[in-house]
């Protein structure tokens, strides 16, 4: 079966493709995901056990104090167990741009529709309606019968948190770029060393990108991979170069959150400005 491909145009007018996530990896994806959520309320359900017995045993002297000790117990599992249900996948899409743990095995990863990561509002929106597409359309019907329906008939594979969010799920394909280690791993190439270090306001090849976004969030390690790859980048074909942009700039304008006018944004762009500021920010 060929894949549904998504076609973004970046804004240097290069294509990039990504191949939409099937129904089986999301549901391979989901099962993972919710494996982990059982694992994590069987534990809660364990302590909060334990700890209603050691409430009970230093409050057996009157029932009011036992039945407030229980029903204290209770709340918080309760809130616990609702925190966990609900709270997964927002917390980790947010938190791992568009990725929790079930899709970072499967090479998932969410997505606005035009390419960008997704932000906290965002992951919460199309999680709310998780509840909805989880139900069955019948009760011999199986669970997630109405998110399957809706990933079915939509031409994206979208589910319905999927259309409140404007969002997609796709699958990482490692074949469209290098590996980061044969960029970063590579001998930089010595025509674009001048002696002096690299310069990037020398070696732009974008416009200075105007943005507002916080530079602090950014790691040192994180910097490390922007300077290698706009080091190697001139080694590397167009639409790969492109594609490892992408890649690289995605969970970084996750963390910045950068304002900027869409007309004059390009990865690479901001990628170039982000390390002259980080620079300029640190030294």
């Amino acid at each position: 079966m060929a894949e549904e491909t998504l076609i973004i145009e970046t804004p240097e007018h290069v294509e990039l493709q990504f191949a939409l996530a099937s129904l089986g990896n999301r549901f391979l994806a989901c099962a993972i995901d919710h494996a982990i959520q059982l694992g994590a309320i069987f534990v809660i359900l364990i302590v909060a056990t334990s700890v209603s017995i050691e409430f009970d045993q230093f409050t057996t002297k009157t029932i009011d104090k036992i039945t407030s000790a229980n029903l204290w117990t209770i709340a918080l599992t309760i809130l616990a167990v609702f925190t966990i249900y609900f709270g997964y996948f927002a917390f980790f899409e947010a938190v791992w741009s568009g990725q929790t743990p079930g899709k970072r095995w499967l090479r998932l990863r969410v997505i606005k529709e035009d390419g960008r990561p997704i932000n906290a509002f965002e992951s919460l929106s199309r999680n709310l309606l998780r509840g909805v597409d989880f139900m069955p359309l019948m009760i011999l019907l199986p669970l997630y019968s109405i998110g399957i329906l809706s990933v079915f008939i939509s031409s994206r594979s979208k589910r319905l948190g999927d259309f409140v969010a404007g969002t997609v799920v796709i699958k990482e394909r490692t074949a469209e770029a290098p590996s980061f280690d044969e960029v970063f791993v590579a001998d930089e190439n010595d025509d674009y060393d001048t002696g002096y270090g690299f310069d990037i306001a020398r070696r732009r090849m974008f416009p200075v990108l105007e943005f507002k976004g916080e530079i602090r969030a950014v790691t040192a390690t994180e910097i490390e991979v922007v300077e290698a790859f706009l080091r190697r980048r001139y080694d590397l074909p167009e639409l790969p170069r492109q594609w490892m942009a992408w890649r690289i700039a995605l969970p970084l304008l996750n963390k910045v959150r950068p304002q900027f006018d869409p007309d004059d944004f390009s990865y690479e762009g901001f990628l170039e400005e982000l390390l002259a500021r980080y620079r300029k920010h640190w030294n």
